[in-house]
């Protein structure tokens, strides 16, 4: 036996493929060693980057296939992924940028069906994250798995305790009604400001129509309202519907006086999705609502921030005491139409969602990601104790604990194309800046998203 079948038949036994005919391929056309091309989103933190070098030497090693792999940063990486697959250049294996790439993709057509690489652990995948990775062909009319879920986030709640504190108000005095909670930061600004801090703000979110903050902001404020029903598992858009209409009136009414209030940077009309964790992080607001915990990470080697003075915690309850649903975005990994190498490509996305490999890389990537395999943080206390980091249980807990859902464009691709034209974000602007009451704002909005997915049917099986 000869170094690489040994290697490839321990990779094989590791991968404990389900279904013997779909990924047990790739590996007899091994037989010569062979090169896939992955291209991969470059990490927030550098210790991502080391992570998937890591993983990318361990399957070469376990395999003998090379990946020849690019480490792109987020805008270029999007805009080459566009510019692949409209001339057909396409690499073997692409970190979805964004995610709801695969969406708007697998509805042309254009990518492949990864079913067979998400069995070999789909019934170890929460169902939100397996939701979030079945998306609709309409060529071939039917929904499957375009994307492999790989590692997950919630937007939590980020807050100075230190700040808090020297207001004069202690932990336990934050209400855990939504509205009622964000307006305790409005006393605790104008306290900082008496103490002489006058360029600090209560509040962070990005209200642009630059970055994509702006839209997963705006859809956790629609939830959070009783929105949540704006598109349905069937794909079905309920503009009409008068909960929804009152849930987006309710959040451009909510934020738009936050705004005009100055409980909020005035620079967040342009901000793109890094400028409120830059104003976070130099105390220029003292809350912020936002994805991952890039916040807290991006400050890990400052001792007393990251472990005294910076609070993570989950969504508070909807302003009638109920549980609010948080958004859980699963990131993608996706093999497009037109690969050269289709086999090794799945195989190492095979390779990368095995629970212990998966396990190690999101943990060496400093768990600013979150498995999307619940049975990789409830058995290891590096996730859930917080005597070993303080932020990371309230994260697990809000993503694994708490009730989640998909992002709309989930369901209707849709979505996506309303996300890419900031819909949300031009009635923010409409609101805040152009002086346009709260209820034709989302009116127009409304219809505009109407329009969206007009261009989207789905046919129901």
């Amino acid at each position: 036996m000869t170094n690489n079948t040994s290697r490839r038949s321990l990779l094989r036994g590791s991968l404990a493929i389900a279904a013997a005919g779909s990924l047990a391929r790739p590996f007899i056309a091994n037989a010569a060693a062979t090169t896939a091309t992955v291209w991969w989103s470059q990490g927030f933190a550098q210790e991502e980057d080391v992570a998937f070098r890591k993983i990318v030497a361990a399957y070469e090693k376990a395999s003998g296939n090379t990946i020849d792999y690019s480490i792109i940063p987020f805008a270029p990486l999007r805009q080459k992924i566009i510019s692949a697959i409209t001339s057909g250049g396409v690499p073997d294996l692409i970190d979805a940028n964004p995610i709801e790439f695969v969406a708007l993709q697998a509805w042309d057509g254009k990518l492949e069906d990864v079913s067979d690489v998400v069995a070999t652990q789909q019934s170890r995948i929460m169902p939100t994250a397996l939701l979030g990775a079945r998306c609709y062909n309409s060529v071939e009319k039917k929904r499957s798995f375009y994307g492999v879920p790989y590692k997950g986030s919630v937007r939590p709640f980020h807050y100075w305790r230190d700040l808090v504190v020297k207001a004069g108000y202690k932990e336990s005095d934050i209400p855990n009604t939504w509205d009622a909670f964000i307006d305790f930061f409005k006393p605790v600004q104008q306290k900082l400001r008496d103490q002489g801090l006058r360029h600090t703000y209560a509040t962070g979110f990005v209200l642009s129509t630059v970055g994509f903050d702006v839209a997963s902001t705006f859809d956790q404020f629609l939830i959070a309202h009783g929105g949540g029903g704006l598109v349905t598992k069937d794909g079905k858009l309920h503009a009409d519907d008068p909960q929804v209409k009152a849930a987006a009136v309710k959040s451009l009414a909510y934020l738009g006086a936050l705004y005009r209030g100055g409980y909020v940077p005035p620079g967040t009309v342009s901000w793109n999705d890094a400028d409120d964790n830059n104003a976070y992080h130099s105390k220029q607001c003292v809350m912020d609502l936002d994805g991952t915990l890039s916040t807290e990470v991006a400050m890990i080697h400052d001792k007393q921030a990251y472990y005294h003075d910076m609070v993570v915690r989950g969504l508070p309850r909807s302003n009638e005491g109920q549980p609010i649903a948080s958004v859980f975005a699963a990131n993608l990994a996706f093999v497009p139409k037109g690969a050269k190498n289709v086999a090794v490509g799945k195989e190492f996305a095979a390779y990368l969602i095995q629970p212990k490999v998966n396990a190690d890389y999101l943990k060496v990537g400093l768990g600013r990601f979150l498995p999307v395999m619940p049975e990789l943080v409830t058995s290891d206390p590096w996730w859930t104790d917080p005597k070993q980091d303080p932020h990371r249980p309230p994260y697990v807990r809000q993503a694994m604990v708490d009730p989640t859902v998909p992002y709309f464009w989930v369901f209707n691709p849709a979505y996506a194309e309303v996300e890419t034209e900031h819909v949300w974000g031009l009635a923010l602007a409409d609101v805040m800046v152009g002086g346009m009451e709260p209820q034709p704002a989302a009116d127009k909005a409304l219809k505009r998203i109407e329009a969206i997915f007009a261009k989207y049917p789905i046919e129901q099986s």
